[in-house]
């Protein structure tokens, strides 16, 4: 997709190579040993040194509180994206806006499994099966659309992408119980 992966990481530590990291050959190298570490034409690098490298997207997606007040000040990723439960501390989201450096919140990046799920359950109530395309093209428009919606609403209330997603699912849980007369 035009991309160019210049690190990646697991428990082992993490591989850097600012030419981009060869996919297949860390996928092999992953499959062999269990590990990215050792994979040929990176060097190797710890976990707190990919956090800090310069990047245009960092994306965080395994370990919560990985990005925090001691080490927030040095990422200096154009946008971190967060496909791990809660990578940020409360101190380093505040620390990051104050920055510039906007925040793609979880709740809106690990939507699509729950979106997925979703689509699993319509199929199986009207035992239908969907080919894998439909269910990625359904799934690219449901998260376009809810990026397009949190971007929006941040840009039009001045606010965070965290509190526009926060403001969002609020706004739609309050009108859902309105209209079942809960409130």
């Amino acid at each position: 997709m035009g991309c160019k992966i210049v690190a990646v990481s697991d428990v082992e530590g993490a591989v850097y190579c600012s030419g981009g990291v060869d996919v297949d050959k860390l996928f092999l190298q992953k499959r062999e040993t269990g590990s990215v570490a050792g994979t040929p034409g990176t060097e190797h690098i710890s976990n707190d040194e990919l956090l800090e490298l310069d990047c245009d997207f960092l994306i965080p997606a395994a370990i919560d509180r990985v990005i925090h007040e001691g080490n927030a000040h040095r990422v200096k990723a154009r946008v971190v994206v967060e496909a791990a439960n809660h990578p940020l501390t409360p101190e380093a989201d505040l620390i990051l806006n104050d920055r510039g450096i906007p925040v793609i919140p979880d709740i809106l990046v690990n939507a699509g499994g729950v979106i997925v799920s979703y689509f699993e359950w319509s199929q199986n109530l009207y035992q239908q099966h969907w080919p894998e395309e439909r269910v990625n093209d359904e799934l690219a428009r449901y998260m376009t659309k809810a990026y397009q919606a949190v971007r929006e609403t941040a840009r039009q209330e001045n606010i965070t992408f965290r509190e526009a997603a926060f403001l969002i699912a609020v706004g739609r849980v309050a009108h859902v119980s309105k209209l079942r007369g809960f409130i």
